[in-house]
């Protein structure tokens, strides 16, 4: 039986990149979003790599969703390989405006959501003594800057879960690798509104999104006698 791929918060970037990656690569790609409909670009693009897709819509922070989802993985597609957590959830506010409704929302993509998904994964791996999970993590994961306190608080959190998963699920032949994404990102969201920064594609000077996925690739086949736990990406001119 093919083994699948769940990819949580598959974009139109980034997660998009990271699904394709794994399809290549040979498992189902299974790319997650709240709304299934917004895969559709996705899943055709797959399909005209030759890979073959399950895009499925669904709420990460929603504990029953997620567990029928990775139950239905299994029991239809395959025995899951690899989970990668994408969700973003970056979202600048100033501290004096900032409200509990949206920090709680935040932590939530990035914290809640990442312990559901993990812990399900893991379910699911641990018995096998096989499997790869992924969490992206960004320069906020680091460092808090000023006007994000609510992307920092959850960032680090999501750090914090993947150093503790990877020290638990380590010993049991689970890889746990933190990715720390530390650039701007080749996507519509950099090129409308950061237009100075988006002309330095030309130089390579932001992420490009099939170069991240395949980093996420290599982590996956990394021999489990030198494991990579955190990888920093970042474009050649970034300052840090």
């Amino acid at each position: 039986m093919t083994g699948a791929a769940v990819i949580i918060g598959a974009g139109d970037a980034t997660g998009g990149a990271i699904a394709a990656a794994f399809a290549r690569d040979g498992l189902v790609a299974v790319p997650v979003r709240r709304t299934a409909e917004g895969l559709a670009p996705l899943a055709a693009r797959i399909a005209a790599e030759g890979g073959q897709c399950v895009p499925i819509g669904a709420d990460a922070r929603d504990e029953d969703a997620m567990i029928a989802l990775f139950d239905r993985v299994e029991r239809e597609i395959g025995p899951i390989e690899v989970m990668a957590f994408n969700i973003g959830a970056n979202s600048p506010m100033p501290i004096l405006d900032e409200t509990v409704r949206r920090y709680r929302k935040i932590w939530e993509m990035c914290a809640l959501a990442g312990f559901i998904t993990g812990r399900e994964a893991a379910r699911r791996m641990v018995p096998r003594g096989r499997g790869t999970i992924l969490f992206t993590g960004a320069t906020a994961s680091l460092r808090g800057s000023a006007g994000f306190a609510g992307f920092s608080g959850g960032k680090f959190a999501l750090r914090s879960l993947a150093q503790a998963m990877a020290r638990e699920l380590g010993p049991k032949g689970i890889h746990v690798a933190h990715p720390i994404i530390d650039g701007a990102i080749d996507t519509e969201f950099i090129r409308s509104n950061f237009p100075e920064r988006y002309a330095l594609k030309s130089e390579d000077g932001i992420l490009d999104p099939d170069a991240i996925a395949a980093e996420y690739v290599r982590l996956h086949h990394q021999p489990r006698s030198a494991w990579t736990h955190e990888l920093d990406l970042r474009p050649w001119i970034e300052k840090w």
